[in-house]
């Protein structure tokens, strides 16, 4: 602590404190500001006040928030002086969308700069969403599809036609362990530590590597803000699970949150525990048996920061503790039930660190380290409630994945029209228990260079290169892409983009073997890595008519072909067994269109995509006759958000229709059927207002039309994941009440 404090008293820090208006001189809250080319920014308050600090120096102090121009002062701070600048109007802009983002990006920038179609979700529409998952969120977003493994007690995740095993997820830019292609790691996030979400759409491998075919999405935390602080977080959450609940018998869900965070100029500490308890639902099940199991989850993190003139570095861990529990009918004839509960405990642990040496150039290094177990314990209750450990072959489990990750960057910004990323990753998997052949190890290294060559103010060019060496394959000497925007208009932009995928298969799809009641799949060393080429486009248009009236229309399409896709399927060499094979070709296409209205105190947004996935039959039609090259599905989405400012208040409609679901399929590869999983509609309706000045109350109902199950017209009840019968989607219509609480004082 001496050397920290004589490191305080070495850079002396000035304060810069100022108010930020709008246009027609009313106070603009949650602005962004942030000294330009330096780690320092905080947000404005309601009253549209800030104040930060930063070492003795000349600075550009930026001022940033959405439908306005960034403005921009020139500033002098002196050390031990407050510095009072004049108020900051902001013109209102033809550019609706000037939020910043990170993803992908050199550093971050508006999303207007930016050459990707970045999506994002922000912290109030979370906070709206009265959400306890990140499920919840996503499940009304246009692309995205979540099912669900009742037997297993998870959830995977579709991206724009492709499943979870393609799409990367990322928190804070570090890719999440998970055991293979289902993304169970959406299911263990602390949704009260979320600022905001990025989805990226159509491969990133050149950037983030392997996993990344259809897409990214990043979850980004709270940082916290420049300025002494102590800041106090509390949330509690009462919900029902269908028509069912009961806080003492732990029927519905129970969701308690508290968190604190204490900073200074240099120094921060953070922490946050939360506890998601769900009760199960019953369902059609009878007995002690559930349609959907309960689930107990205690997610935990923990941080730390230490900031410079010029560089910070911080220290981020994230533990999850959960146990799912799958409860089994009395046996009529001896009473004994069988039980098993599924274990999972997750250690994440994050380093970051950034310099800037001066204007031009931007340093970072990340690095984290995963443990990940999953456990199945099998016990056995007699009719008297004693409970004792299942002496059946298989039934205790444990299957342990670690990972080691590190990711170097530079960014140099060499003129007015060319900037260079570059950077390095280097990835350690390895895997290990009963169910897994040996102790095997994937290591993956890479080298990726993407410049940024501006035209003129019209034209960005990003192309990028990805040199990769995986310790198992032979991956291709290098992976291309090449992103470019093109400004046609003050409010009219086209995007395109191309890029080469690569994924390695992931440790379960070779060494895992998992058999049980309702699985049955062994692990295949002979797999080839996947490849795919991907190309989008899209034309954004943004315009204001007049004060206080932003729209926003954007129209994208994408077309990716993929080879030696793997998925599941009857194992050529026994019948009798389902593994994983390489399909040899399968495509996805299709449009997307996407509408966003700002006007006052209303914020709309209406959407659509028409989305098709290759169907393997029309490769020939000399044996099963002319069929569609593509079966297709449409998705639209609808969210309503209008606040009563006056009175603290604001009702908001969350709505997605999901068309039906065809795929054509072959018991026999002789003949041919056309399934079908029905559409469905999901919508939620939440209602905020605020209590005093500290406490907010929210409330309202989820999955308005009451969907459980989907009728599912598929023939296939065998397989690894059996697709046949009723599709599990939703424990019915459910209702929210919940209170959160903050409190600063700086």
């Amino acid at each position: 602590m001496l050397v920290i404090s004589r490191l305080l008293a070495q850079e002396g820090n000035g304060t810069v404190e100022g108010r930020v208006l709008s246009k027609s001189g009313k106070p603009v809250s949650d602005a962004t500001i942030f000294l330009q080319n330096t780690v320092h920014g905080t947000q404005t308050s309601s009253e549209g006040l800030f104040a930060l600090s930063a070492p003795s120096g000349d600075y550009a102090l930026v001022v940033r928030t959405i439908g306005s121009e960034d403005a921009q002062v020139k500033i002098t701070v002196k050390a031990g002086e407050s510095l009072k600048i004049e108020d900051i109007k902001l013109s209102e802009t033809p550019l609706a969308l000037n939020e910043v983002v990170i993803t992908g990006q050199s550093e971050p920038q508006s999303l207007r700069n930016s050459v990707y179609q970045v999506r994002t979700i922000d912290s109030e529409r979370i906070r709206l969403r009265g959400a306890t998952n990140l499920q919840t969120i996503l499940n009304t977003e246009l692309g995205i599809r979540f099912s669900n493994d009742l037997t297993l007690g998870t959830s995977d995740i579709q991206l724009m036609g492709m499943s979870g095993q393609g799409v990367k997820i990322l928190l804070d830019g570090i890719p999440m362990v998970d055991r293979g292609g289902t993304r169970e790691s959406l299911g263990q996030i602390d949704i009260n530590t979320i600022e905001r979400i990025e989805i990226v759409e159509g491969p990133m491998s050149v950037m983030y590597g392997t996993d990344a075919l259809a897409g990214v999405i990043n979850i980004i935390t709270k940082k916290g803000h420049d300025g002494a602080s102590l800041t106090v977080n509390a949330r509690i959450q009462e919900e029902t699970a269908g028509d069912e609940y009961d806080a003492l018998t732990k029927k519905g869900t129970h969701n308690q949150g508290l968190g604190l965070t204490w900073q200074n100029e240099h120094l921060q500490f953070n922490g946050n525990v939360t506890r998601n308890n769900f009760g199960g639902w019953q369902g059609a099940s009878t007995g002690r048996a559930k349609a959907w199991m309960p689930k107990d989850q205690m997610l935990y993190t923990a941080g730390t920061r230490f900031t410079g003139k010029r560089w910070n570095v911080w220290y981020r861990f994230n533990g999850t503790d959960e146990t799912i529990k799958y409860l089994g009918n009395r046996n009529e004839y001896t009473g004994e039930a069988g039980d098993q509960d599924y274990i999972t405990k997750r250690w994440f642990h994050q380093v970051q660190s950034e310099i800037r040496p001066n204007d031009k150039l931007h340093i970072t290094a990340v690095g984290s380290y995963t443990d990940y177990s999953r456990r199945t314990l099998s016990t056995n209750v007699d009719i008297n409630d004693r409970r004792t450990l299942s002496l059946e072959p298989g039934s205790q489990d444990k299957s342990i994945f670690t990972t080691a990750f590190f990711r170097g960057t530079a960014f140099y910004k060499a003129g007015d029209h060319l900037s260079i990323l570059g950077g390095v990753d280097f990835s350690n998997n390895n895997a290990s228990g009963a169910r897994i052949n040996g102790s095997p190890t994937i290591n993956e290294y890479a080298l990726f260079v993407a410049p940024e060559i501006r035209f003129g103010q019209f034209f960005k060019l990003t192309p990028g290169l990805r040199f990769l060496k995986n310790s198992v394959y032979d991956a291709p000497p290098v992976i291309p892409s090449l992103n470019g925007k093109l400004t046609l208009s003050k409010s009219l932009d086209f995007r395109f983009g191309y890029a080469r995928g690569f994924r390695s298969p992931a440790l379960r799809e070779l060494y895992f073997d998992f058999h049980d009641a309702s699985h049955s799949i062994n692990g295949n060393v002979n797999l080839k890595a996947e490849y795919s080429n991907s190309f989008n486009s899209f034309l954004v248009w943004q315009a204001v008519s007049r004060e206080g009236l932003r729209v926003s229309s954007t129209l994208g399409g994408f077309y990716n072909v993929f080879h030696d896709l793997i998925d599941t399927g009857i194992d050529p060499n026994d019948r009798t067994q389902t593994t994983y094979l390489n399909i040899h070709l399968f495509k996805t296409t299709g449009v997307s269109l996407d509408n966003k209205l700002f006007w006052k105190n209303l914020q709309a947004t209406l959407g659509a995509t028409y989305i098709g996935r290759y169907n393997e039959f029309s490769e020939a039609p000399e044996d099963f006759g002319s069929l569609p090259e593509f079966v297709w599905s449409t998705e639209i989405n609808a969210n309503l958000l209008y606040t009563f400012k006056k009175a603290g208040a604001s009702i908001n409609l969350f709505y997605k229709f999901s068309g039906k679901r065809p795929v054509y399929e072959s018991a026999d590869q002789v003949n041919i059927h056309l399934a079908e999983t029905e559409g469905f509609h999901m919508a939620d309706l939440t209602v905020s207002k605020t209590l005093g000045k500290y406490v907010n109350l929210l409330g309202g109902v989820k999955n308005l039309f009451d969907v459980t199950n989907l009728q599912n017209t598929s023939t296939d009840t065998g397989g690894a994941h059996s697709t046949g019968g009723a599709v599990p989607m939703s424990f019915g219509r459910s209702y929210f009440l919940g209170l959160s609480f903050q409190w600063t004082k700086h």
